[in-house]
């Protein structure tokens, strides 16, 4: 029970791989607070039906007034926030589109989500963060970040600028004792993709032909490296992301 205390906050954690990271928190003792567009009740229930202490909190992250009261709610309900998890984004629905092809409300959609929404829900638990000089936030980016995946430029410019986000708000929030990391995940067989058969099927065999470990990627993959970031032993790092896909980025 590395994390018995803390509160964290988990965007995106309806479903997927922010679910997954929800639940692991949860059973490492942390009270959750589960942030979505939509699902945020039933997943919250899940996790109080295990025995785990959760809330739930429908938000879209792109509007400033939804993360404050995000971060309003996790104060309200369980009186501080410890750990904010960036998860929520735009992915599985994505179209795959040359360049060329993309407008820019592709772009701005994108942005608005990926990278002003991150921006946003750091900015609501800032405060008390300052206020414990204390907290953890950890982004999650992309390993398409570092490889350049075709037919996606604006999710990879997005995931690009978390990573550099990453870097700034280390440095700019280490006087607080705030650490800010970051977690780049590979091609991950979430809900959301397997709902998106033709994502699945243009980027799933590629992806696993390029691994060190040839297998597909699941959520479950991804929360290791977010519990990390997020315990204990974690308490002298910050600025860094960390490459989670079966060895087909070596960063």
């Amino acid at each position: 029970m590395t994390l018995a205390g803390k509160v964290a906050i988990v965007t995106g954690g309806a479903m997927g791989i922010g679910y997954a990271i929800a639940e692991t928190l949860a059973a490492q003792g942390a009270s959750i607070v589960v942030a979505d567009l939509k699902g945020a009740v039933e997943a919250a229930a899940r996790l109080n039906a295990k025995g785990c202490k959760a809330t739930d909190v429908t938000v879209d992250v792109s509007r400033e007034g939804d993360a404050a009261r995000m971060a309003e709610a996790a104060l309200a309900t369980f009186g501080g926030i410890d750990i904010l998890v960036n998860n929520a984004a735009i992915y599985s629905t994505l179209t795959l589109k040359p360049f060329e092809e993309l407008t820019v409300a592709d772009w701005r959609q994108i942005l608005d989500v990926n990278v002003i929404g991150q921006f946003l829900c750091c900015k609501a638990v800032l405060p008390a963060f300052k206020e414990r000089q204390a907290g953890r936030i950890i982004n999650i980016s992309s390993g398409v970040a570092f490889k350049g995946n075709p037919g996606m430029l604006h999710y990879v410019a997005s995931k690009g600028a978390i990573v550099s986000m990453t870097r700034t708000l280390a440095t700019e929030l280490g006087d607080y004792g705030i650490l800010v990391n970051s977690v780049a995940p590979g091609f991950t067989l979430s809900d959301g993709v397997h709902a998106n058969a033709t994502l699945a099927a243009a980027v799933s065999p590629f992806s696993v032909r390029g691994r060190a470990l040839k297998r597909d990627m699941v959520p479950a993959d991804v929360v290791g490296a977010v519990s990390f970031f997020a315990g204990p032993q974690a308490a002298f790092i910050t600025g860094q992301t960390l490459v989670v896909d079966g060895g087909a980025y070596y960063h």
